[in-house]
């Protein structure tokens, strides 16, 4: 690898050897800024592409988004090339992979990962087009459905995405590119939005991922769909070992909406409750429900996509939405902090969040 980067560092710069004589003087300019820019740490994307075997073509390609803390140096790797190192200062980094709601673009998750990413963690996105259900194609979490029946839930893991994102990261680490033998492989947490928080909760069990430390969701819940053959009312139980931190909104409509899936009928908060009830058991004190007043279910995609995604079901949201997603960026990093790091002041910084008057139920067990 370490070749192959030198020979294309080299031919780019002989390329362009011509143009910088000419402009020796912007040339220096350019130095000088660089180099008064070292000093900033900055986040970075880097951009991979991974197989998945379980999936034919064209379905078969899982699109990662890698972002990381990052240091400019001012060398000719990143002036030529763009490449620039992870900052070592911190490493290694903790890994937050956070799974997208169905039809919902990643990059509109990018406002909360990069406040992650800025308190010290190297968070994944994945993209991938593939079927949801037989015939339907959409842009997917990565649901497998053959772990979600009666017969079958808890015998692995519905997020299909998880092990191969987790491959990459590994290559990634073994490899000589900017994250390498910067990552804290056995620290990682599982996040997600809608139907990838489902299947990150279903997920978050040490049987299929050691690694995983906890998993927080916005807008999920683990109700079972009774087209997959699960009773009415059905809540999927959750490994009672992790540490949860379930979010809502306390206006979101796509719940309302969707209860018929369970053969039940809901108020927005219903199946979150009913899953810290009835899908968590025993009372460690690190699983949480926190509902966020006003906020609806496409609070946490920003900015809004009114053209994909089910949000002409929801309800408008209440208030000021950049204030509610700052708190919900509070409450998830001060959780990350706390039960990934295991960083025992976070815990009290978590609690003080949750308990302000914007978040309309927080409740520990």
């Amino acid at each position: 690898m370490t070749e192959r980067w030198n020979r294309l560092y080299h031919s780019v710069r002989c390329r362009a050897r011509v143009g910088w004589h000419k402009k020796a003087c912007n040339n220096a300019y350019l130095t000088a800024r660089l180099a008064r820019s070292s000093s900033l740490n900055i986040v970075r994307t880097l951009f991979l592409a991974t197989a998945f075997e379980g999936s034919g073509s064209p379905y078969d390609t899982l699109q990662l988004s890698v972002l990381y803390p990052a240091k400019l140096t001012g060398s000719d790797r990143e002036r030529f090339l763009g490449v620039v190192d992870a900052d070592p200062a911190r490493a290694p980094y903790p890994i937050v992979v956070f799974l997208n709601g169905v039809n919902c673009d990643p990059q509109r998750y990018q406002w909360l990962l990069l406040e992650v990413v800025r308190r010290g963690y190297v968070a994944v996105t994945v993209s991938w087009v593939a079927e949801t259900l037989p015939g339907v194609v959409a842009l997917t979490p990565g649901m497998d459905l053959r772990f979600c029946t009666p017969a079958t839930y808890g015998t692995g893991p519905t997020a299909s995405a998880v092990a191969p994102i987790l491959l990459a990261l590994e290559q990634l680490q073994k490899g000589d590119g900017p994250l390498a033998s910067m990552l804290d492989l056995s620290r990682v947490a599982l996040g997600g939005h809608s139907g990838g928080g489902s299947v990150a909760l279903h997920s978050a069990d040490p049987r299929y991922f050691p690694s995983v430390r906890a998993v927080f969701s916005y807008g999920a819940h683990t109700a079972a769909s009774t087209q997959l053959g699960f009773a009415p009312e059905t809540y999927l139980p959750l490994c009672a070992d992790m540490p949860v931190l379930l979010l809502g909104g306390s206006e979101d409509g796509v719940i309302v909406s969707s209860a018929v899936r369970y053969g039940t009928q809901s108020q927005p908060d219903t199946p979150l409750r009913k899953t810290f009830e009835n899908a968590i058991a025993g009372t460690r004190g690190d699983r949480i429900l926190a509902i966020v007043r006003g906020a609806n279910h496409f609070t946490v995609v920003h900015p809004a996509d009114p053209t994909a995604g089910r949000a002409f079901l929801d309800r408008p949201p209440l208030g000021d939405e950049d204030e509610l997603r700052r708190l919900m960026t509070e409450a998830i990093c001060a959780f990350l902090d706390g039960y990934v790091r295991g960083d025992v002041e976070s815990r009290g910084v978590l609690d003080r969040v949750l308990s302000q008057p914007s978040f309309a139920t927080f409740e520990r067990k």
